[in-house]
């Protein structure tokens, strides 16, 4: 199944909003699993400096990850597809 990165704005001074943020995003991507749209929360990659945030979805589709994002409420900037190295680090 596809990723797909979720970028969104987090100010620094909010970083305290990321778990709530991560809670929402699971809550969201279970609800549409339930609803027959499998969609899976993986993680968020936050970015201080640049006060960007990235949530990213396993879904079928750049529309199924925005709808979880706007289920979570995490107001998306912008949604790509990612493609993961296969390498682990115990592979280095």
């Amino acid at each position: 199944m596809p990723s797909f990165l979720v970028e969104t704005y987090l100010a620094r001074g909010q970083a305290g909003q990321l778990s709530g943020r991560e809670q929402r995003a699971r809550s969201a991507a279970n609800e549409l699993t339930h609803e027959q749209n499998r969609v899976r929360f993986d993680r968020s990659i936050h970015i201080p400096e640049d006060e960007l945030c990235f949530f990213v979805f396993d879904a079928p589709s750049s529309r199924d990850a925005l709808l979880a994002a706007e289920r979570a409420e995490l107001d998306p900037i912008r949604i790509v597809e990612a493609v993961s190295s296969s390498t682990s680090k115990e592979d280095r």
